[in-house]
């Protein structure tokens, strides 16, 4: 078996039925399957079905809450505390963004912070959705460490991602989604089930050598985006994420690639409602502008044209849901393990006829 394409409409049934079998409801099944087969979509294969198996290791252990209601735990108007007890990161996170939504509808700007939550998947997902909406939106969360302080030898600190989204009016939203190290852990992971190399930039061996094997790299330390800087602004996200909430910080965070521990990952949410200061079109308008104006700078030698942040994974979600989305074979496997453990048809997989290979350098 070389690896398979599949649909996304499939997939993410099979991904929801799954999380159904270990407890999750319908309807928090199908939200959590999304956020992975978007990510998937959009050309993240890092954060998508890769992580399945992941996510249901925690939830049958009993790191995970399946059943958890997030609640309101103090209600300041324009400013919420979000108990998650310990549910799945996208059911909290979901709540909490469609909280900070409705609150700056209200009052203009809101900001929700979220504790005893666990990993939630692409941050932009949610920020993208806000934005939809006609908000400006901004969510962080810290995560399990990754990479030492500046200085150190150990790992102290997260990735501790963050996003930042925007309305463009006809245009996909100007979305910002990244790690704070120079590339996302999960990366690792996938290029790990590849069986591919790391560029020596992204990570530190255990001894503190440059590495590109990405075993080597996972038990060591992910490297920081641009020095000191991504160190600085990961442990500024910790401090608005875990613990400004009240959840767990720094070496506290227990990452989904754990099978136990309660994660303890909190976030913040931060939602402008845009017609407060200016008409929605007005601000779409002129974020098309500004679009244009980038547009129309000379291309570089090399380079295949200027994209604003967000635009290529539209084009990626438009492809991939015409082609459909090509799973690697160490994640067919996995989420073949998982068809068999909880009597779930794999419905992805082709009616007849052999399994699509994919081709040598493709990404998914």
């Amino acid at each position: 078996m070389s690896g398979l394409r599949t649909d996304h409409e499939t997939l993410q049934t099979f991904t929801a039925a799954v999380l159904c079998a270990v407890g999750l409801s319908e309807p928090d099944a199908a939200l959590c399957a999304d956020t992975l087969v978007q990510a998937e979509l959009w050309g993240h294969a890092s954060h998508g079905v890769l992580r399945l198996p992941w996510y249901v290791a925690r939830i049958a252990s009993g790191a995970c809450n399946p059943t958890a209601k997030p609640r309101v735990l103090q209600d300041m108007g324009a400013l919420a505390l979000v108990d998650a007890d310990n549910a799945m990161g996208q059911v909290a996170t979901t709540f909490a963004m469609d909280e900070a939504v409705r609150r700056a509808g209200t009052y203009g700007i809101a900001a929700v912070s979220v504790r005893n939550s666990n990993h939630f998947g692409t941050a932009m997902y949610y920020t993208s959705g806000a934005a939809r909406r006609g908000m400006l939106a901004f969510l962080s969360t810290n995560a399990s460490p990754a990479m030492a302080p500046w200085g150190g030898r150990e790992r102290a600190v997260g990735t501790n991602p963050w996003s930042w989204a925007a309305p463009a009016g006809e245009l996909p939203p100007l979305v910002l989604d990244i790690a704070n190290t120079s590339v996302a852990r999960g990366k690792v992971y996938l290029a790990h089930q590849r069986g591919e190399l790391i560029p020596l930039t992204w990570a530190l061996d255990g001894s503190g050598r440059p590495t590109d094997d990405p075993q080597a790299a996972i038990e060591g330390l992910i490297q920081p985006m641009a020095g000191h800087k991504g160190y600085a602004i990961a442990l500024m996200m910790d401090v608005i994420s875990g613990v400004l909430s009240g959840s767990a910080f720094g070496a506290g965070v227990v990452g989904p690639y754990h099978p136990e521990g309660r994660s303890g990952a909190g976030h913040f949410a931060f939602v402008l409602d845009i017609k407060r200061l200016m008409p929605l079109g007005e601000f779409t308008g002129r974020v098309r502008e500004l679009v244009e104006s980038l547009k129309r700078n000379p291309v570089a030698e090399g380079s295949e044209g200027i994209l604003y942040p967000g635009e290529l994974e539209a084009a990626n979600d438009a492809s991939s849901r015409n082609s459909g989305i090509l799973l690697p074979p160490d994640t067919v496997r996995d989420l073949l393990a998982l068809a068999r453990a909880y009597d779930v048809t794999p419905a992805f997989l082709p009616a007849a006829g052999p399994l699509n290979p994919i081709p040598k350098g493709a990404t998914a």
